[in-house]
């Protein structure tokens, strides 16, 4: 049984580094910017103008999305059984590269959605605890640092855990959804002002779009997203790619922003997440429909030996 009051342990809050915040100024920490994130910092900033907002969700009850989101998940959890994954030892690096638009404002001011960008990420894949736990790479306008290889350090040492997942720590996860659930409910640090039901739907989203993962995890994360209260289904979502697929949300009265999660039609991939809001926030933080800091697509995963390489064939 999940806990709606739950405090984040003393182990969890060891085992954080600091959050990476696309923000000017602003060290970096965590190569993926985070959903939760991405809400906390919501009520922080005032939205200028309309992005490239994600399309109007369903007509349909709230009971009928709801089911739809759950036949969808069950289909996009037995299609990820399938992927040709290849596993990642502990002295290679997991590579993810991504398009990603994000906020180019000021910290304060007026956002502004940049242009889409390449972001490419290297984590290290070592047993043990380290202060580098990966390298970040980003090119094209708009980019932080273009073309330089950047750190991504925490302010101590951590080790293999939902702050550092490592593809060996991700399979040592349980696959039975409900279990699974219930550590993420346990690990999962929860935001100020932020559901822990919605803190673990935009944990499991960071993890789906930002790491290499066994297939059988993958597939348990998406039943585990099944399970969260609130979850429905978005008929047409658009990733920084422009490539059109459906979308899985969720229902939060208590947050003015939503993520939404991103998936081929044809082949039910993972392809990236959007996060913007449903309704204006505090201040006039922004108007329902504006795509909020954050569009992402993922163009490509894979393995290599070291920091810098990029797979054969990658694209790009």
């Amino acid at each position: 049984m999940h806990q709606t009051d739950h405090a984040p342990s003393a182990a969890a809050d060891e085992m954080r580094p600091a959050p990476f915040r696309r923000l000017p100024g602003l060290a970096l920490a965590l190569p993926v910017l985070s959903l939760a994130l991405v809400g906390a910092l919501a009520v922080a900033a005032s939205v200028g103008g309309r992005g490239s907002s994600p399309v109007a969700g369903p007509t349909a009850s709230a009971p009928a999305r709801a089911n739809d989101a759950t036949v969808s998940l069950g289909r996009i959890a037995a299609a990820a059984m399938k992927a040709d994954t290849m596993p990642v030892r502990g002295d290679q690096f997991g590579y993810v590269q991504r398009l990603t638009r994000q906020n180019t404002g000021e910290f304060g001011a007026p956002a502004r959605l940049g242009a889409a960008h390449k972001e490419e990420v290297w984590q290290a894949q070592g047993p043990g605890r380290a202060v580098t736990t990966g390298w970040l790479r980003s090119s094209g306008k708009d980019a932080v640092m273009p073309g330089q290889l950047i750190p991504v350090t925490s302010p101590s040492p951590v080790g293999p855990g939902l702050w550092h997942p490592t593809y060996a720590w991700l399979a040592s996860l349980p696959t039975d959804a409900d279990v699974l659930l219930d550590r993420l409910h346990a690990e999962t640090t929860v935001g100020k002002g932020e559901s822990e039901d919605e803190a673990v739907f935009r944990t499991i989203g960071d993890l789906l779009g930002g790491v290499v993962m066994p297939p059988v995890t993958a597939s348990a994360l998406y039943r585990a997203v099944a399970m969260i209260p609130g979850v429905t289904w978005v008929p047409d979502a658009v990733d920084a790619a422009g490539r059109h697929g459906i979308g899985i949300t969720r229902e939060d009265g208590a947050s003015v922003t939503r993520s939404v999660l991103i998936f081929d039609r044809t082949t039910l991939a993972y392809t990236g997440s959007q996060v913007y809001f449903t309704r204006p926030g505090a201040r006039g933080t922004g108007a329902a429909g504006d795509v909020l800091f954050h569009i992402d697509a993922v163009v490509e995963r894979g393995v290599v030996d070291r920091h810098g390489e990029v797979p054969k064939g990658a694209v790009g």
